[in-house]
């Protein structure tokens, strides 16, 4: 995926301190007790900020910050929490009061500008951006933001020559789709349309270019053209409630509106672009900060709504991110997802029965919401629901259709699910049709590859798989023990030791590569490393299974392999015997 597809797919895309409950507790009613210092006010904040908690951070930050007026470094933390918790007028005086201190900030002047925006006060946006540099991601978007203001204020050819000239600095294809926006937001929709086919050329499946691209083909009376992207773009198995939105208009051959319908909308997408990326970054306090302000800017943007939410939810804030997901509209086309997600968030939290009664209900009324079917199905087999879980796949690949590339998943779960409930046949079916369509798909090669080895059978095509997979994902711990374990059922022993030390030291809790190496051990005579290995599988075992499997083992070792014809696959099937 290009770097510009990382800003506009808007999916997507993370602690607290190792304190017990009792640590936790202690520490919440040290500060209810009493106000903290300023220093542990800052301490306190700093950590609200890292779990996102906004709310406590900007309290926290507010304390130190009145205890402590002078200092920058506090006053720069309150200011982003502020912002970063929606509170845009008192986050701009921080923002201020810091310059009157600091001097210049980048990120200071961008959030002041965004107030100036708001207000239509297109002038003193741009002067507040005019020296923000361009080195940074605060320096980017400020210098976008000072384009929207000139759009504003009728100054787009102006606006255009900054946006192509940050273009330089090689983020050209993510800066054009916003040149397209500023263009059909200053009614140059001719000069729109040739710039957005540029960004969609580059990037024909990213939902945010292939919904801007329709609609101005749609609001051009060019519905032909449109149809026609939006086909190939679910001929890939892609679907999203706003290209369905844009569908139904087109279809009916009616305008479908603008993508962003006025400067302030504009300057949100630019927000939401940007605060995707620095959470797919790991930058998830300024990614919060980038996505309220875009809230602050376009409140009836749903999509932001709905990606905050969900960098909510990266950090277990499950609370706070439904309270996000109640507040989207019933008639907004993401609220049947903002619906899924707060169901979700329900098992996360420990409530699995009704999570799972409330995506029942969903999917009884409306049998064809894909994702509701996905995410039942997937609790159910968490749920070790087998058979319901597979059934539930199964209604949602007839949805689908299941025969476009993006459909491999219906197939990889289900064949999971098939697998889990005894159905092997079935499973392998499943499996095979997931790499029919997508043949590099680590996953499904590391889950049929691993299959077939633990079966004893196709294990050189088995090897075949999973070294793929491994290529792909060199750094999954799991996919690397599949490929340490196909060593070893084919007797590499040697080679199976080396791999399988390498998957423990990337899972080093999982009782199931610390059982493989323990076995692999044996088979090159390392018999004391080989039981310290499973009395390491049974301490960390947590369902009892692997724990049953070693505890002969840790008595009695192995069992001798029995003679075999000479060759690796002779060998391998007197170890399945044996296992």
């Amino acid at each position: 995926m290009t770097f510009t597809a990382r800003l506009l797919s808007g999916a997507s895309l993370v602690l607290l301190l190792a304190t017990g409950p009792a640590t936790a507790f202690d520490a919440q009613s040290l500060f209810s007790m009493r106000a903290p210092s300023p220093t542990g006010a800052y301490l306190a904040g700093r950590q609200a900020m890292k779990d996102l908690r906004m709310d406590d951070a900007a309290a926290y930050f507010r304390e130190a910050a009145t205890s402590d007026w002078e200092n920058p470094l506090v006053v720069e933390r309150a200011f982003i929490a502020y912002a970063a918790n929606g509170q845009a007028a008192d986050a701009s005086t921080m923002a201020k009061h810091l310059i009157e201190l600091n001097g210049a900030n980048d990120l200071a002047s961008l959030v002041i500008g965004t107030e100036s925006l708001k207000q239509r006060r297109y002038g003193a946006a741009e002067r507040e951006l005019a020296e923000v540099g361009a080195d940074t991601f605060a320096g980017i978007t400020g210098g976008m933001l000072r384009a929207w203001a000139l759009t504003g204020d009728g100054r787009f050819d102006e606006a255009d020559a900054i946006v192509e000239e940050l273009g330089q600095g090689g983020l050209e294809g993510f800066l054009v789709f916003h040149r397209a926006l500023m263009a059909d937001v200053a009614g140059r929709s001719s000069e729109a349309i040739k710039l957005i086919r540029v960004a969609y050329e580059a990037d024909p499946f990213v939902t945010r270019i292939v919904e801007a691209y329709t609609r101005m083909l749609g609001n051009a009376g060019r519905f032909n053209e449109a149809e026609e992207v939006i086909a190939k773009y679910e001929a890939q198995g892609l679907t999203h409630p706003l290209i369905d939105a844009v569908k139904e208009a087109v279809d009916a051959k009616r305008r479908p509106g603008a993508f962003a319908v006025n400067v302030q909308s504009g300057a949100a997408e630019m927000f939401h672009s940007v605060g995707v990326a620095l959470a797919r970054e790991g930058s998830r306090d300024i990614a919060a900060l980038f996505l309220r302000l875009g809230m602050y800017l376009d409140p009836k943007a749903d999509v932001i709504d709905l990606v905050y939410a969900q960098l909510l939810d990266a950090v277990d804030q499950h609370e706070l991110a439904n309270e996000v997901y109640e507040g989207i509209p019933s008639t907004s086309p993401l609220k049947p997802t903002a619906v899924v997600q707060f169901a979700e968030n329900l098992n996360a939290m420990g409530d699995r029965d009704e999570a799972l009664r409330r995506l029942s209900n969903i999917v009884v009324t409306n049998p064809d919401d894909v994702d509701a079917l996905s995410v039942l199905g997937d609790l159910q087999r968490s749920d070790e629901q087998y058979a319901a879980a597979a059934d539930t796949y199964t209604k949602a690949i007839d949805a689908v259709g299941g025969d476009a590339p993006g459909h491999w998943r219906f197939y990889y779960v289900r064949g999971i699910a098939y697998e889990r409930a005894k159905q092997w046949e079935k499973a392998e079916t499943d499996f095979q049709k997931a790499l029919e369509l997508n043949p590099d798909q680590p996953q499904v090669l590391n889950y049929l590859g691993y299959s077939w080895v633990d079966q004893g059978v196709n294990l050189i095509p088995a090897l075949d798989m999973i070294e793929k997979a491994v290529a792909a994902s060199p750094n999954d711990g799991y996919i690397i023990d599949s490929l340490g374990w196909a060593y070893y059922r084919l007797g590499r022993f040697e080679e199976a030791v080396a791999t399988l030390e390498a998957a423990v030291q990337m899972q080093s809790t999982d009782p199931e590569i610390n059982d493989h190496l323990g076995d692999a051990y044996w088979r090159v005579g390392r018999k004391l490393e080989a039981r310290f290995q499973w009395n390491i599988a049974a301490s960390v075992d947590e369902d009892g299974k692997v724990k049953k499997r070693v505890a002969d083992k840790l008595i009695n070792g192995l069992e001798p392999l029995p003679d075999a014809e000479p060759g690796p696959i002779a060998e391998a099937e007197a170890l399945t015997k044996t296992k």
